[in-house]
């Protein structure tokens, strides 16, 4: 996919971050698009629903399944701000996405700290998209809270 329209799709997954840090959520968002729609969009919810588990990867990985009325997600890309952790890459894994574009890197809770590649033999995957900007928001999320 052409490096314009990751980033198009990367700034949707960024209002949804900037989403979760209005609600005074750890700010990682997350978009689903699937033959150039999006079908699903989620943030952090940990807080809010008092889970865990409740990671934007995995709200956005339960859209969009849901949209499709099916679990595996091959013909799909997930856009998320922020690496996802370990948790998050296994269920993307288990839902055979098709790829993956990640913001910033988490050097310490990323999957890529634990595993070199726990995604489906078919994924693809690309960090780095507006990373900056990913990378800004978490940064001032937790600055504030310091």
């Amino acid at each position: 996919m052409a490096a314009a329209e990751d980033e198009k799709f990367m700034r949707f997954a960024l209002a949804e971050a900037q989403a979760a840090a209005d609600a005074d959520e750890v700010p990682v968002g997350a978009v689903v698009v699937c033959n150039g729609k999006i079908i699903a969009r989620a943030h952090n919810l940990t807080e809010t629903l008092t889970d865990v588990t409740a990671h934007a990867e995995m709200q956005a990985i339960t859209s969009a399944a849901a949209n499709l009325g099916g679990k595996y997600l091959a013909d799909c890309t997930l856009y998320v701000t922020v690496e996802p952790c370990l948790m998050c890459a296994g269920a993307l894994a288990w839902s055979q996405i098709g790829r993956i574009v990640y913001g910033a890197a988490d050097d310490k809770r990323g999957y890529h700290t634990f595993c070199a590649s726990p995604f489906h033999p078919k994924t693809k995957v690309e960090g780095g998209v507006l990373a900056e900007e990913c990378a800004g928001l978490i940064t001032a999320f937790f600055k504030s809270k310091r």
